[in-house]
């Protein structure tokens, strides 16, 4: 019988796909297979309590799907969050397909995913995520208007949501070592995408020594070779000496093994989940004073991006509210010290706060 852990370190089986549903308060999950085009995917509808349910779709190669089951449910809850607390009129979805990015896409492909996300009619709004191309977005658009991340409209959301990263991490910056200069601090970077390539981008301009690991040999060569980043090995990346630790790949580096290695003093990166454990592993890492940027706010930048397609606005705009995630790092910061919480449960709060006080607005007279 297969088995997963979820965030809170329950072991699910193959079972309870509702039970899990309601666990996180999911409102709609859209399994989704097509045998002429090898298409394998799921579509999770968390939220709408704020509007649509935005978020990317992402093609990875999942060990089953239970594996992929687990990362959209947690993905789409975290999407719920991060539109949430960056102030924006949408709520949470995502989804995953299963398969080699490299290998397994095809026109048609995408065409029939496009067409399982126009049955939602408006519900979810897709856009790129990890293995997701400008490219493959056009060809989902050609059977639902339902998508963002053109090509011609606001296109790569990546540079904005690397732009938050960063801005994320110069606020962490400051409060931690009394300055958001981020020259000569030794930053370590784990994945180097699209993302991650331009936080890398931004972290050299400004003078930090920068490491990077990526899984792929020829990405690691070109950003190495671009900005002067030094490569080291997918697990030398957790030992070396560091300020900041920036996990920019796939979610649950930060857990039991990887923190008995950990030498940095801030973690703030692209990656979503993170923590492998919010309550266990976002109170371990306030224990050994490290502060923990909440991932769903700090790689806001993307759907922000995404938003602004979806209401017609400029990507100055895109920018500049991606610019605001600086503050609201501040802000979670703050809060945390005061009150002696983990930065994770407190953004956690704050999302959850404004999604009540909206959701009293819709109710019905």
């Amino acid at each position: 019988m297969l088995e997963i852990k979820d965030i809170n370190n329950t072991t699910f089986t193959d079972n309870p796909v509702i039970e899990r549903m309601s666990q996180y308060n999911h409102e709609q999950l859209l399994f989704c297979n097509d045998n002429a085009t090898g298409l394998k995917a799921i579509i999770a509808v968390h939220d709408t309590t704020l509007g649509p349910a935005l978020g990317g779709t992402r093609m990875w190669r999942y060990t089953n799907e239970l594996e992929a089951l687990n990362d959209v449910l947690r993905l789409s809850r975290g999407m719920t969050y991060k539109n949430s607390i960056s102030g924006l009129n949408l709520g949470g979805g995502k989804a995953v397909i299963i398969g080699d990015s490299r290998a397994d896409k095809s026109e048609a492909l995408f065409r029939r995913f496009g067409k399982f996300v126009e049955s939602l009619g408006g519900k979810y709004i897709t856009a790129e995520d990890v293995g997701i191309s400008p490219q493959d977005m056009t060809w989902v658009n050609m059977e639902t208007n339902n998508v963002v991340g053109l090509p011609g409209k606001s296109g790569d959301p990546s540079p904005v949501t690397a732009y938050g990263v960063y801005m994320g991490m110069k606020a962490a910056a400051k409060v931690q070592f009394g300055s958001d200069s981020l020259s000569g601090k030794k930053v370590a970077v784990q994945g180097v995408g699209h993302v991650g390539e331009y936080l890398v981008s931004h972290l050299a301009k400004e003078g930090a020594e920068v490491f990077i690991t990526d899984i792929h040999e020829d990405t690691l060569k070109s950003v190495s070779s671009k900005y002067g980043a030094k490569v080291v090995g997918l697990d030398e990346i957790y030992e070396i000496e560091m300020d900041i630790y920036a996990p920019c790949a796939l979610g649950a580096t930060v857990n039991d093994d990887t923190l008995s290695k950990l030498k940095c003093s801030i973690i703030a990166g692209a990656a979503n989940n993170q923590l492998q454990d919010e309550k266990i592993h976002g109170e371990l890492v306030k224990s050994r004073g490290m502060i923990y940027v909440p991932d769903y706010m700090l790689n806001a930048g993307g759907v922000i991006n995404c938003y602004a397609e979806v209401k017609g606005l400029s990507s100055e705009w895109a920018m500049n509210k991606a610019e605001e995630i600086y503050n609201t790092t501040l802000n979670i910061i703050e809060r945390s010290n005061s009150t002696n919480e983990p930065t994770y449960k407190i953004a956690n709060q704050m999302a959850e706060e404004r999604i009540a006080s909206i959701g009293q607005v819709k109710l019905p007279m």
